[in-house]
């Protein structure tokens, strides 16, 4: 009998979920880019494989929100609120920490959470992976091609020949493949949801995963190319890679796949290396009054204390609002840092018009990257560079390093491009690019 579905509370939105398996170790799968778990159990190679997972491990399986089981939404969001989707997943299941198994399009998620949870995740192990979009799709014309598939033949396998060439005369196998794309998602949100995959791009965050973590890959993947797992495996800190001959994208089927799961369960079942929970990836956000100096010196001292009352106690309420965390007030700004860079973008932007509101303006600036946790403190590059983003920044100005911008890809979020800056005592060059709103 397959597991009973239950939902998870994200926001006001349901995300469908299913537990099982009784071993000593949690593990999640975060799904590929559609899925429906109550269709898993249908396919005898899927089950098998998950029976397997759940014989040394408590296994939680989910749909990400807009797929699946999970509620459908009016706009299909950015990696960060999925992390939130994660996040309440494991909470509702009762898992503090567990192992992720990010496959495909659910690796950039997976690899996301890690570096922003890594006391919440034991271990990684990513498949069919990429860091950026083109390993995906290399080209406007492919994915043009495969828009065409969805308008007139989403939901009739077709997609089957380049997924698993090795069951393409399947068709039994296909016709599950087809019910699994109805059941996955409409045709008109999978295109939503293409869009924004295609703007994913967590190369800059790679170096800031800090737990153990597994890359697997076939060597002739018809869907992601082999490149897109040897570049994540060379980017995170002590990475393993482990390729295996075949074409078949699904991991479950062809060539390899007793040796995919082997591989798995010994990376899962081993002793897990020691995670350095003082590092951690956050999006870190400074603010500063635009010219503080001669509005303190106009205003007399008793009248700038009160305005710098009004000033910190806005920005705490905003903070709160956008669950960012406050660090340290610098004078007349504020340092604060947030573990989803859409929220820390849109609270700033609430701040710059509140703030307004007062008589005065304050300047922004955006970057996410690896931080130093220094007691209540954070240092490190990445603190360096938001400070340098932020100084960059004019009266009411919310301006993010591009790192941010990739991050935030299918959030809604609108930005200009102030091109190419140097920042001080930053080495390189840095796009920097203004929020818009």
């Amino acid at each position: 009998m397959q597991p009973i579905t239950q939902y998870a509370k994200s926001g006001n939105v349901h995300i469908a979920y299913q537990t099982f398996g009784a071993g000593p170790i949690n593990v999640v799968m975060v799904p590929g880019f559609v899925s429906n778990v109550e269709n898993y159990w249908e396919q005898p190679d899927f089950a098998r494989f998950l029976r397997r997972l759940s014989s040394y491990a408590r296994v939680v399986t989910f749909d990400k929100r807009g797929t699946g089981g999970s509620d459908r939404v009016t706009e299909l969001p950015g990696l960060d609120v999925r992390m939130d989707d994660l996040r309440a997943v494991m909470d509702a299941a009762g898992m503090g920490q567990a192992a992720l198994l990010g496959i495909s399009e659910g690796a950039p998620l997976s690899v996301l959470f890690a570096a922003t949870y890594p006391e919440r995740c034991r271990a990684l192990a990513l498949y069919g992976s990429f860091s950026r979009f083109s390993y995906w799709f290399p080209s406007d014309e492919a994915l043009a091609n495969f828009f065409g598939y969805v308008e007139k033949a989403w939901g009739t396998g077709g997609s089957l020949q380049r997924f698993a060439p090795s069951r393409a005369n399947d068709a039994a196998f296909q016709q599950w493949w087809g019910r699994n794309e109805r059941l996955g998602a409409s045709p008109a949100a999978v295109t939503a949801l293409m869009r924004m995959n295609s703007q994913i791009d967590i190369s800059g965050i790679l170096p800031a995963v800090r737990v153990p973590t597994l890359v697997l890959h076939r060597t002739e993947d018809q869907v992601v190319d082999v490149a897109g797992g040897r570049d994540v495996a060379a980017h995170i800190p002590g990475a393993k890679l482990v390729e295996f001959s075949g074409t078949d994208h699904i991991f479950y089927v062809g060539d390899g796949s007793e040796k995919i799961a082997d591989a798995i369960e010994e990376f899962f079942t081993g002793a897990p290396a020691r995670i350095e929970a003082d590092r951690v990836l956050s999006t870190v956000l400074f603010t500063d009054i635009v010219g503080s100096t001669e509005k303190a010196a106009s205003l007399g001292d008793q009248r700038w204390r009160n305005l710098l009352d009004d000033h910190h106690t806005t920005i705490r309420r905003v903070l709160a609002r956008f669950r960012g965390r406050e660090v340290k007030t610098t004078g007349d700004g504020f340092l604060a840092t947030f573990d989803g860079p859409a929220r820390g973008v849109r609270c700033a932007c609430t701040i710059a018009d509140e703030i307004k509101l007062l008589g005065i303006d304050v300047r922004a600036g955006l970057h996410t990257g690896e931080c130093e946790v220094i007691g209540e403190d954070v240092g490190g590059i990445a603190v360096h560079i938001g400070a340098r983003v932020a100084a960059l920044a004019g009266p009411s100005e919310v301006l993010v390093s591009s790192t941010v911008k990739d991050l935030v890809a299918g959030s809604g979020l609108r930005f200009s491009d102030r091109g190419i800056q140097s920042l001080k005592g930053i080495p390189g060059e840095w796009r920097i690019f203004a929020a818009e709103r």
